[in-house]
């Protein structure tokens, strides 16, 4: 991230100060942008120490996870585990031919003519011997794989637990030296006030890279300078970050977890706008524009601009939700079986009373709703189709923002074509697999997607008239009348 503040001087002339987010190219000061924020003797007594001593707990972990003792701990474990489970297999398989032969046998001596009971009663006693035997086979077993257990998998799990330990040491003492680094920072506001960066974080650790936003670090230098801060603005410039949610040039608003605490401190003294508050747009149409009803369902073609559900303020009550209860005053559930974002148009289905909606519920969980929407891509996209597997969650400093996150994240996957290549822009038909929020705004943005937004999306590429994204096809089981319906309503772009 880079920013930059228009400050007046005390002359009242107005300067630009520019300033980048952490480390430039591995460094801390670049000229023509403001230096860090922290005390840099302070650091610079910390730093080497902490450096050399993360640096050998680090290597102590890596070469105990390394040894060789380590290694054949592993290799014999893992080898008996393995030879455990095939002649666990084949020893189920043996015993189960067994029983079936026993099976046979025991049908055969009780539809034989001619023999005593005695002689019966003797032969079916052999049988239930060799059973009792495959069952004494199987506990002798059990009891030899238990030792080898006992001498193996103790002196692996006690090499694991050396490895965690040393791991969780490292933590504790890399948040010790964290502490140390926050305590080189000091914060001062617009009116002079300076205080510690710990202390404003509630009584919590302030997470890592606090202090070194750009925009905390505008502030400082102005401050320091006697210059007075007039507008400020943060935007990202360079390779997106492998999560996703950020493209060239576009603005971003600060961090919450690093900023949150931090700027309305140092904004203290300052007359501030107020926060952006929002307003939806005006009402595109007074009516729904109904595609299909009957008496358990309605399809309708959302515009864009108008929220699938009511909002929390006053503000945001005109939704498609609402119009339907307005509509259908007698329907009962709760009518939508999906949604749409704000920004999106196309196809919705509602049902008019619970059992329909269940069921409508229940072929969007299992998948088998059919969706398919267009969309217009700001830019070229490289192939003709392929699928987007990228687990998505919500960035938590950034909300409603979705990330991609392969550890964290759900699984989302979408299907891809092109239409049509023309002038800068690319047509592509989408088709989820699964029902993500925003899924198919970060799959096109992302780089390992299509690498390149829908056209006028504010959140994940560069706002335009209206984002250029609608729900073009629905098709799914009718839940009164069993057989698929299926509805179309072009894209208006």
């Amino acid at each position: 991230m880079f920013g930059v503040l228009v400050v007046r001087r005390p002359d009242g002339t107005f300067g630009v100060l520019r300033a980048f987010s952490a480390m430039l190219a591995g460094r801390w000061d670049v000229p023509g942008f403001v230096p860090p924020v922290f005390d840099r003797e302070a650091r610079a007594r910390v730093e080497p120490v902490a450096d050399a001593t993360v640096k050998a707990l680090l290597a102590r972990a890596e070469a105990w996870s390394a040894s060789g003792e380590l290694r054949r701990l592993r290799e014999d474990d893992d080898a008996r585990q393995s030879r455990e489970a095939t002649e666990r297999e084949a020893m189920r398989l043996r015993h189960d031919d067994r029983r079936r032969q026993r099976h046979e046998r025991r049908a055969a001596i009780v539809a034989t003519q001619g023999l005593t009971d005695a002689e019966r009663a003797q032969a079916l006693h052999a049988l239930d011997q060799e059973s009792r035997g495959d069952k004494a086979e199987k506990r002798r077993w059990d009891a030899a794989q238990e030792e080898a257990r006992r001498q193996l998998a103790p002196a692996r799990a006690k090499a694991e637990r050396r490895v965690r330990a040393l791991d969780r040491l490292r933590r504790i003492v890399s948040r010790g030296f964290m502490k140390q680094f926050h305590d080189t920072y000091a914060i001062t506001n617009a009116r002079g006030e300076t205080r510690p960066l710990r202390s404003l974080y509630g009584g919590a650790e302030p997470p890592s890279g606090a202090g070194d936003c750009a925009g905390a670090k505008l502030l400082a230098h102005a401050f320091a300078h006697g210059l007075h801060p007039v507008a400020l603005a943060e935007f990202w410039w360079g390779t997106p970050p492998a999560s996703g949610g950020r493209i060239q040039g576009a603005f971003y608003p600060a961090c919450r977890d690093k900023c949150g605490p931090l700027l309305p401190f140092m904004l203290e003294g300052l007359t501030v706008s107020a926060p952006r508050v929002f307003v939806p747009p005006p009402a595109p149409t007074p009516e729904l524009s109904i595609v299909f009803e009957d008496a358990w369902l309605v399809v309708i073609d959302k515009p864009c601009g108008l929220l699938s559900v009511p909002g929390r303020e006053a503000s945001l009550l005109d939704s498609v939700l609402t119009r339907l209860r307005a509509r259908y005053p007698h329907a009962t559930g709760p009518l939508l079986a999906h949604r749409l974002d704000l920004d999106t148009s196309g196809l919705l289905v509602a049902a008019l009373d619970s059992r329909t909606h269940a069921s409508l519920q229940r072929q969007f969980l299992h998948r088998d709703v059919d969706k398919r929407y267009v969309a217009l891509i700001d830019g070229p996209v490289y192939g003709d189709s392929g699928t987007i597997t990228l687990p998505l969650r919500v960035d938590l400093d950034d909300r409603p923002r979705q990330i991609v996150d392969p550890v964290h994240g759900k699984p989302a996957v979408t299907g891809w074509e092109v239409l049509h290549r023309a002038a800068g822009h690319t047509r592509v038909a989408f088709h989820p697999r699964t029902g993500r929020t925003h899924q198919l705004r970060v799959h096109a943005a992302h780089p390992k997607g299509l690498g390149a937004p829908i056209l006028g999306d504010p959140l994940y590429g560069h706002a335009g008239l209206r984002l250029h994204l609608h729900a073009e096809t629905l098709s799914f089981v009718h839940p009164a009348t069993g057989q698929r319906v299926s509805f179309t309503r072009a894209a208006p772009f």
